[in-house]
């Protein structure tokens, strides 16, 4: 008979689940990235005697995440996954980009064993600190039989790394998966599922350049009152490769600022039209020239047009 696989790796990235601060009843003046993982590990009794390994990838806060973070886990997590006593691994994040890295996770791996993120709002100090809850409710999903995919754990909800996005600033509950929901929910150390886990094609690691340098040049603006063509101007002169517009409503954008994208796309730059709204989809309509990400968020279809930029190749 075959041996079931029960290693659970635990990859510490920083973030507030790792922050402190000189007052426990102090939820937001704290400095993240301050405890290593194997501390967050031993902070959670119930994890003792567990099949568990403690690996620090990085030690940030997360608002301040890059590729060259984003290429070293993604190698990790592909090595670690490789191995077939383990079955599957955890990566502790700051909430501020968590829903970026997931995703990006999922694009680059598409894992056939589950990785799942997990992070905290509020500090490791805190007097109710929500981050053991969460590590001990990521541990139970990556060792889930028939689990796959990235995924992100947070206040008993376990979200597609293709949906999730912070929605919230401060509450514990700060996670959402948009109009397609949570994947499950963790209850008493039980899994109850309500739909498939995420599924997706896969870059590679691979594809993934060493050299920073090297990663397509990718920015986000956003379409608001009084928008300009300036900053479209300003991101081609300093040779970005691609832009998505963070549209108001259902892909719609200042007139000003269209006709500049309008041009940048006529020269060759990559042009995508997201939506600033929390919910719902770009719904393309004929003899629009400017192409809709879908549902993707602005932060999903940047990736989405990195991730495509590196598959192209150099032009």
């Amino acid at each position: 008979m075959q041996k079931i696989a029960q290693t659970v790796v635990i990859l510490g990235t920083g973030g507030t689940i790792a922050g402190t601060a000189k007052d426990a009843a102090d939820n937001v003046g704290y400095t993240a990235a301050q405890i290593g993982v194997a501390q967050l590990l031993a902070a959670v009794p119930a994890l003792a005697g567990q099949a568990l390994e403690a690996e620090q990838v990085s030690q940030i806060d997360s608002k301040d995440m890059g590729f060259v973070i984003w290429r070293a886990l993604a190698l990790c997590v592909s090595q670690h996954l490789a191995r077939p006593e383990v079955a599957g691994v955890v990566v502790t994040h700051g909430t501020d980009t968590l829903e970026e890295t997931a995703y990006f996770l999922q694009r680059v791996l598409a894992p056939h064993k589950p990785v799942v993120l997990t992070a905290a709002m509020r500090p490791a100090t805190a007097l109710l600190a929500d981050g053991p809850q969460n590590l001990l409710d990521a541990v139970v999903v990556a060792r889930s039989q028939g689990a796959s995919g990235v995924v992100a754990v947070l206040a008993g909800e376990v979200h597609s790394a293709l949906d999730v996005r912070k929605t919230h600033t401060y509450r514990l509950a700060a996670f959402g998966s948009g109009d397609a929901g949570a994947i499950a929910q963790v209850e008493q150390g039980r899994l109850r599922r309500h739909r498939s886990w995420p599924q997706s094609e896969a870059l590679g690691v691979d594809r993934l350049p060493e050299d920073v340098a090297a990663w397509p040049r990718v920015e986000i603006v956003t379409s608001h009152a009084g928008s300009g063509a300036g900053i479209v101007t300003a991101l081609r002169r300093i040779g970005v490769q691609g832009i998505v517009a963070a549209c108001t409503g259902n892909g719609t954008l200042h007139h000003e600022l269209e006709a500049a994208l309008l041009e940048a796309q006529a020269a060759g730059l990559r042009i995508v039209r997201s939506s600033r709204c929390l919910g719902g989809a770009v719904i393309a309509s004929a003899g629009q020239a400017l192409p809709s990400a879908g549902a993707l968020t602005p932060v999903q279809a940047r990736i989405e047009m990195i991730l495509a930029l590196l598959e192209a190749g150099p032009r």
